[in-house]
């Protein structure tokens, strides 16, 4: 029995008849639906980023699909450009160094440290080499050609100052992908007729973001009270109006995790009744370092986090609560929207299926 089967037979012989859910997905790919592919915490310009993002166009490639678009699910740029930025140039002038090294008479390299300057001035703007190489180049327009629908994570709010308004700034950007019109927004997509609403959310609330740094003891950097406020507004408001037959909300921050951070208590206190009430049939987030899908007795919604898009993975931590899914590794989501089923697929690295669940539109679930 492999691990998917075995967790997938632990979780349903426990839990699934009170969660509504039926049998086995089938693992099928349809020529004419909606198709979309979500990631989160991948901005890192590393190996592992590099790697889900060659998996997502091998797919997509593999499967004769064309996106519409793609979820970034936040965290989207990690660390200090400016630090970044100091390096890369470092490295440059190192190796100028080694070269001339080389030469008959040439001077010494200086060790490679010393070539690093901490007062770099290249501060995180719309015009940061980070856009071409770790979003535009990452996620190529020829194979991507719809939006980079992009929500805000707390380390794009915490590792560059200003970051927040620097990655709103972009996609003002005339040609660009990348979409964040405001902090929250809507999208409908489908033709004639939608067949999904998706609401965007920044889950960056003060009590979740505004925490004290661990070294400098500084209040670190969250949106305002007052947009807090105003997002809870629009996001009753949206609910109230009509939608499409599915309805998708998706932030950065988990409201249910089994991984290292655990339930957002914030949001399950602020959007928890909202989401069943006006029948919410997925929140997909990421955070987590991981990959998970989460089903809550008596609760209509689906909690799907994809957390594996370039950052460290991270182990579950809460082994008590069962799920249908959850592991610790880098990957991507691939979402499949038709008139009757929502599909939502984790994918692995050699673009295997690593869970599926199709959602129907009276909370019906099969995986």
């Amino acid at each position: 029995m492999n691990r998917r089967r075995a967790l997938k037979t632990l979780f349903c012989s426990s839990a699934a008849l009170s969660l509504n859910l039926q049998s086995e997905a089938e693992a099928k790919v349809a020529s004419k639906a909606i198709h979309l592919l979500a990631i989160g915490d991948f901005g890192t310009g590393g190996s592992d980023q590099k790697a889900v993002a060659k998996a997502m166009r091998e797919f997509v490639v593999s499967k004769k699909i064309q996106p519409a678009g793609l979820w970034m699910l936040g965290d989207n740029i990690y660390g200090s450009t400016i630090e970044r930025a100091a390096k890369d140039r470092a490295e440059k002038a190192w190796k100028e160094a080694k070269e001339l090294e080389k030469q008959k008479d040439g001077p010494k390299a200086k060790p490679k440290d010393s070539y690093y300057k901490e007062s770099s001035k290249d501060a995180f703007s719309v015009k940061s080499k980070r856009w071409q190489t770790d979003i535009e180049e990452m996620y190529p327009r020829s194979i991507f050609p719809g939006p980079q629908w992009a929500v805000l994570g707390n380390h794009d709010y915490h590792d560059n100052i200003g970051g927040e308004k620097v990655q709103l700034a972009y996609a003002k950007k005339e040609g660009v992908r990348w979409h964040m019109p405001e902090k929250w927004y809507r999208v409908d997509l489908g033709s004639p007729e939608p067949l999904v609403t998706f609401l965007a959310v920044d889950t960056n609330f003060p009590v979740i973001s505004g925490t004290k740094h661990k070294k400098t003891g500084k209040i670190q950097s969250h949106m305002s009270e007052k947009e807090h406020a105003k997002q809870n507004e629009w996001l009753k408001a949206e609910l109230a109006k009509p939608r499409a037959p599915f309805t998708v909300v998706v932030g950065h921050h988990p409201l249910y995790s089994n991984g290292i951070h655990r339930d957002t208590k914030p949001l399950i206190e602020e959007w928890g009744k909202l989401f069943q009430e006006h029948k919410v049939h997925a929140y997909l987030c990421g955070h987590d370092h991981d990959m998970q899908h989460l089903e809550l007795e008596g609760l209509f919604t689906s909690f799907i986090l994809s957390g594996g898009g370039g950052a460290r993975v991270r182990e579950l931590t809460n082994k008590e609560r069962k799920m249908p899914y959850g592991d610790h590794l880098n990957g991507f989501t691939h979402i499949q929207i038709e008139p009757h089923s929502l599909t939502i697929s984790h994918h692995a690295l050699n673009g295997g299926v690593l869970h599926r669940l199709v959602k129907k539109q009276d909370g019906k679930v099969i995986v």
